[in-house]
């Protein structure tokens, strides 16, 4: 197979995975890496075009399609694909500086949500705290502002089925101001636990706080989004998680923190009122 006999494969097959993708031209494009203008080209059919090594990976691990497919080397359109499209990495924020958790919680409304947060609840966090996590860095406190504000908006929408999974240790700690918090004030500390505590109770039954004994058990801070999507937050960067089974596992073992909890989410918002601050 010459180059134009490639190019000619590669176009129809990339017309056929944008097509049953859904998406737009532009946000196909988004997808794999490339511009809008880039993607014409490779579809257009005016010189035989073939695409950058980089790009014929992205379009295989997003579409989770074998490159040999791609190229027409292979009629198996996924097969070879199968362990590089399970796992992906993708930066917490977009170009737009939007977390691409929101775009995941917005593809997944209607989906049960289950949630571990790194450190408090982002839906929750009031100003006062967020200031502080911004450490006087006025965009990034805006941006962390309307994070939690859209957050908190997803959570309110008559669809929304979410449960929140958690150490029992994390609000102790905050309460206490010790650690991270070592700086931030007695009494920004007690509004945020009330704020916390009138959320649950805002929310419940619809949004569901469950607490562990962190010294029994260890949960990653993730989102899990039905059986389609999992996230597992390391900083910057999301692991994100396509495979159905390991999907699954990691929903599995959601629920088994939720089994071991020592405050189920009819008591939570009695419990985070009843700590002590210091």
């Amino acid at each position: 197979m010459d180059k134009r006999e490639t190019a000619a494969a590669f176009r129809k097959r990339l017309a056929d995975v944008q097509a049953r993708s859904g998406l737009s031209q532009t946000a196909f494009a988004a997808e794999i890496g490339i511009d809008r203008s880039a993607l014409s080209q490779l579809v257009s059919g005016q010189n035989p075009r073939l695409p950058r090594a980089e790009t014929l990976l992205a379009l295989a691990a997003r579409f989770r399609v074998s490159a040999d497919w791609l190229l027409g080397l292979s009629d198996e359109p996924g097969r070879s694909m199968q362990v590089l499209g399970a796992v992906e990495t993708e930066q917490a924020l977009d170009a737009e500086n939007r977390t691409a958790m929101e775009r995941w919680h917005h593809e997944a409304s209607g989906q049960k949500v289950r949630y571990v947060p790194a450190w408090l609840p982002d839906l929750m966090r009031t100003p006062e705290v967020i200031a502080y996590q911004a450490a006087s860095n006025e965009q990034e406190r805006r941006r962390l502002q309307s994070q939690t504000d859209r957050r908190l908006h997803f959570s309110r929408m008559p669809e929304s089925d979410i449960e929140l999974c958690m150490p029992l240790q994390t609000l102790e700690i905050f309460a206490q101001g010790a650690g991270i918090w070592t700086g931030l004030d007695a009494e920004a500390r007690a509004q945020q636990l009330a704020h916390i505590a009138a959320t649950l109770d805002e929310l419940y039954p619809a949004f569901r706080m469950y607490l562990f004994d962190g010294r029994k058990r260890f949960a990653a801070p993730m989102t899990v989004f039905g059986y389609t999507r999992a996230a597992v937050y390391t900083g910057d960067t999301y692991m994100l998680v396509r495979s159905k089974p390991l999907i699954r596992d990691l929903a599995q073992g959601f629920d088994r923190h939720i089994r071991h909890a020592e405050i189920h989410a009819h008591d939570a918002a009695r419990w985070v009122r009843a700590l002590e601050v210091r």
